[in-house]
């Protein structure tokens, strides 16, 4: 049915739709101090606006509004229906602190007590 309506409808009703899923979506792509929203994420990968976004390739941050997610290692696939697609070469979630290199007892003491 969109190739009877015209041009000019067509451009429009794509705009809207890009609209709708950018207010929808908390999620952003950070590079350095640029950032981009995501319109769609899946397991493998997500996909930006390719009117805006650039060819990123390398590391990432993937943030849900101030929350860090991921750290991310991609490539860009392919550029599809107005949004470029992005696949994850490496996806892996952001911890705000250190993991332990030892294995820590349930009943240890949390502090010492002085006299």
């Amino acid at each position: 049915m969109s190739e009877y309506l015209p041009k000019e409808v067509r451009k429009g009703l794509e705009m809207a739709r890009k609209r709708a899923l950018r207010r929808k979506s908390r999620l952003k792509v950070r590079v350095g101090d640029e950032t981009w929203p995501v319109l769609r994420f899946w397991e493998d990968g997500f996909a930006l606006d390719a009117g805006t976004a650039p060819h990123l390739r390398g590391r990432i941050d993937l943030f849900d509004g101030g929350r860090h997610l991921y750290q991310c290692l991609i490539v860009a696939s392919a550029e599809e229906a107005g949004e470029m697609v992005y696949e994850f070469k490496r996806n892996t979630a952001a911890v705000d602190a250190a993991p332990l290199d030892f294995a820590r007892d349930e009943d240890a003491p949390t502090a010492l007590i002085g006299p």
